[in-house]
């Protein structure tokens, strides 16, 4: 059996890669047990393009995924074999939705949200680069998402509204297409699913300062359940890798946070319990204050005295 070699960014937040495109080959090569070897250096000077994912195979290296797809097919790899007309046609009609409607929202939260840039994006691609593309493509992607938003929406004074409303929409109608079932088109996962799966996983899992379309997805609950399905039966290991690290990581900051505190509670601790112990010594009688026999006696003859007068 042919192991194909697939370059992808790196993954995080339970997910294999945070980046669409790969997200959208490796769920589908999950869903046709297609066997992969997976490199995540993210050195896009190795890229033919500069982009990934990228397919290297004995036939030449494909950088697409309508091709990586392709030549996957051709494979005999293809969950889309017994699809009707109809339902290829819904496959090009979802995903040209996606396309329009959502994906530039994603640019948006990703790109041009300066909380989202500034506190997740940016740090997350500076550290996953190699010096010193992490100096680079931060910037250039900044730079097409900000072009791609501005030829869509040329005279719109408030393109964030504008994104925001096209996308929740959007979400609200993949909500009532997938209604009570598993996936969209059949009883077993297809390209489909692959696709707005690379979309909502993202938008759900990524950790973001400013989540606003994302409340509105979680609000969208069978999607909910259709994300969590598919990671924790294809990427059950990524999903228990980051809850381990997540739980891990919300311990150092608890204590972090105790520690100016831990000396000062401790000390008033102490006192208190030494205000509490002696109020029970000298209550109960266990300590009693020795007394000289001189002072005895002048206390009874002061006793004595004063009866005389």
């Amino acid at each position: 059996m042919d192991v194909f070699e697939l370059n992808v960014w790196k993954g995080d937040w339970g997910l294999p890669s945070v980046d669409r495109e790969c997200l959208q080959i490796l769920v589908y090569a999950k869903f046709n047990g297609i066997p992969l070897k997976i490199d995540t250096s993210g050195n896009l000077f190795r890229t033919p393009n500069g982009r990934l994912p990228v397919l290297k195979t004995s036939y030449g290296t494909f950088d697409a995924v309508k091709d990586i797809i392709r030549y996957f097919r051709g494979k005999n790899y293809n969950t889309e074999y017994g699809l009707s007309q109809k339902q290829c046609a819904n496959v090009v009609a979802y995903d040209t939705m996606l396309k329009e409607k959502l994906y530039p929202a994603l640019q948006f939260i990703w790109w041009i949200d300066e909380r989202n840039v500034n506190e997740l994006m940016r740090p997350w691609y500076c550290k996953a680069l190699p010096f010193p593309l992490n100096l680079y493509y931060p910037g250039k992607f900044e730079r097409q998402a900000r072009e791609m938003l501005e030829t869509l929406y040329p005279a719109e004074d408030d393109i964030e509204n504008k994104v925001y409303s096209e996308a929740q929409k959007c979400l609200t109608l993949l909500s009532t297409s997938l209604g009570d079932s598993e996936y969209f088109l059949d009883e077993k996962p297809t390209i489909l699913d692959a696709i707005v799966y690379s979309y909502l996983a993202l938008l759900l899992k990524a950790p973001l300062p400013n989540p606003a379309l994302q409340n509105h997805l979680k609000a969208c609950t069978n999607l909910v359940t259709f994300i969590s399905r598919i990671s924790e039966r294809y990427f059950g290991n990524e999903c228990r890798d980051y809850k381990a690290k997540d739980s891990i990581q919300n311990v150092r900051k608890y204590s972090e946070n105790e520690f100016p505190n831990k000396r000062r509670n401790q000390f008033i601790a102490g006192l208190f319990a030494t205000f509490v112990m002696a109020t029970y010594v000298f209550s109960t009688g266990i300590l009693e204050v020795p007394v000289k026999d001189n002072e005895i006696l002048d206390i009874h003859t002061e006793v004595a005295a004063t009866d005389d007068e």
